[in-house]
């Protein structure tokens, strides 16, 4: 069949190091259009790739008429531009948070929907390889029910990664939203639901903005959660790890313990309480410094490929982003808030 139309609407850090390589990398896709506020952002990938440059992704839609896009754009634009992409006929891969309510979610599922397109959040977290073998691992049983556990994605904040450092989007509330919560904290929500198979029945949260001077955005959270199976637990969210990443899960079991991403070589410890300790080096987790292939590019392609529905839905999506708002609920009120 001819190549996927593919279109990037938004050209900074994540479509620089993940979804455009990606896609150039993978031989059924056409990459025909860029986007950016910024005209040279566009125009540097249209001239790299010989397709065209836009500043205004309504253009780009009527004009170009992709099969599919990548909107990477601003947390409070995502619902927008995906919405419109999805009327306009394209199939949809949004960046995490897919949005900043439920009520904009669930308004971009309908859409595509109505559409008879896909919409696929970019929760990468789930395709990391370590994570892909700690959840073949728990599905064998051999650690039995998880009890509790913790979870955690700091780094040193967007000041390093953006592609306007510190006068990002990410430091400014009515473009952002939320701060380190919607950049890192939905992934370690999403991970959970996924690792555990389980979803967040009760949240309890402080969020912070601890370090991150000028901005009202928060640099920092720590939520507690209660899983439908009873299984508790911790999800860190910081952009003050100013000594280096960390993003590394931790889950105490009825049988043993298991590590992930604790050590550099063996992404994956188990150790039994029988004494015996498996170890499986399968790969590392992608870090702001260290880009490997997310997998997110070729399962969307895939989809889209195959007319199978992507893992990470939408509605996927919309499940981790509640436990974000209820994390922000919790906050708010002081109190534990029930989803």
């Amino acid at each position: 069949m001819s190549k996927i139309k593919v279109a990037v609407i938004g050209c900074g850090s994540i479509s620089k190091y993940r979804h455009i390589p990606e896609y150039a990398a993978n031989s059924n896709v056409e990459l025909i259009a860029f986007c950016d506020i910024v005209a040279e952002r566009s125009q540097h990938f249209a001239d790299e790739y010989n397709a065209k440059a836009y500043t205004d992704y309504k253009e780009l839609l009527e004009k170009e008429k992709p099969d599919a896009v990548s909107v990477c754009l601003p947390n409070a634009l995502h619902a927008p531009v995906s919405i419109a992409a999805a009327n306009a006929g394209a199939h949809v891969l949004v960046e995490k948070p897919m949005a900043a309510t439920e009520e904009e979610s669930l308004a971009m599922i309908e859409a595509a929907k109505a559409n008879n397109v896909f919409l696929m959040v970019g929760h990468n977290q789930r395709l990391m390889p370590p994570h892909v073998k700690a959840k073949q691992i728990l599905e064998s049983g051999v650690l039995g029910r998880v009890l509790t556990f913790r979870s955690s994605f700091g780094h040193p904040g967007p000041e390093g990664w953006s592609v306007d450092g510190r006068n990002s989007w990410f430091f400014n509330k009515e473009d952002a939203v939320m701060g380190a919560m919607g950049d890192l904290g939905v992934h370690k929500a999403d991970l959970v639901r996924y690792l555990l198979g389980d979803e967040v029945a009760e949240v309890s949260s402080f969020i912070s903005t601890l370090d991150k001077g000028d901005t009202d955005v928060d640099d920092n959270a720590l939520t507690i959660v209660r899983m439908r199976s009873g299984a508790i637990g911790t999800l860190v969210a910081s952009w003050t790890y100013y000594k280096g990443e960390d993003n590394s899960t931790v889950l105490w079991c009825e049988n043993g313990v298991m590590m992930i991403g604790t050590d550099p070589v063996d992404q994956v410890i188990v150790e039994l309480r029988d004494g015996s300790v498996e170890k499986h080096s399968v790969g590392a987790i992608a870090t702001n410094e260290a880009q490997t292939s997310s997998g997110v590019i070729d399962a969307f392609v895939d989809s889209i490929l195959t007319g199978n529905e992507p893992s990470i839905s939408g509605e996927e999506g919309m499940k981790s982003l509640k436990v974000i708002l209820a994390a922000f609920e919790s906050q708010a009120t002081g109190r534990t808030v029930a989803l």
